[in-house]
């Protein structure tokens, strides 16, 4: 007789366990909490840099890194004297939620308002796994191609918030933003587009009032 174990399943089921655990957690202490992912380079740091940036004085802030190796973005934190967990995947090409809990262990959640956290740089796998994170936040770059929701519409899919970054270069490179668009629209309906520069803070006034509202709603 041939007993078969089904690995995958296990996994995505104890993933699913330490999930519910996290969220229970950051929901009783009223966090407010993002799991930003995107492709290496579409500028996920610099969007999470400059929202402390312009909110340090108004929110608390704590940031969880990922990364497969080294403390490169981290280190972009250090100015903010904010706390900050760097972990290093060791090869993953995503986070899971038992290490996502492993570093909320290392914050004081009693002192911040709201939780980033950076996903490893990858479209497929950050998508296949929850953290245990309220909101999900994709962010995708003009200088990735307009083509990026159709090739991997499971991350457009997860994903409360859709983040079209650097807008600036809308004039140097070619993009369809009204192909992109659509396209979001009908991989997912739900999904908020959000089209901004990180780096200008062209719209970033738009994320910021959302940010606001839904801090509001945590109350």
């Amino acid at each position: 007789m041939i007993k078969v174990i089904k690995i995958g399943e296990n996994i995505f089921a104890e993933n699913q366990k330490i999930a519910q655990e996290i969220r229970k957690i950051l929901n009783n202490k009223k966090i407010l909490s993002f799991n930003v992912m995107g492709a290496p380079g579409s500028g996920k740091t610099s969007f999470i840099e400059k929202t402390v940036e312009i909110l340090k004085d108004e929110f608390k802030f704590a940031v969880i890194e990922g990364d497969i190796e080294g403390t490169f973005d981290s280190e972009k934190f250090e100015k903010f004297n904010i706390p900050v967990v760097q972990i290093n995947t060791k090869g993953a090409c995503h986070l899971e939620a038992n290490m996502v809990k492993g570093g909320i262990s290392e914050i004081n959640l009693d002192e911040i308002d709201i939780l980033f956290v950076e996903n490893v740089g990858n479209l497929i796998c950050p998508a296949e796994f929850d953290t245990g994170i309220e909101k999900n936040i994709v962010v995708s770059s003009i200088t990735e191609g307009n083509d990026k929701v159709l090739k991997y519409p499971l991350m457009f899919k997860v994903s409360d918030i859709c983040i079209l970054n650097k807008i600036d270069l809308l004039n140097y490179i070619e993009f369809d933003v009204e192909k992109f668009e659509n396209d979001l629209k009908k991989t997912s309906s739900e999904t908020k587009l959000i089209k901004l520069s990180a780096k200008t803070l062209q719209n970033f006034n738009i994320w910021i009032e959302l940010l606001k509202e839904l801090k509001e709603m945590k109350k």
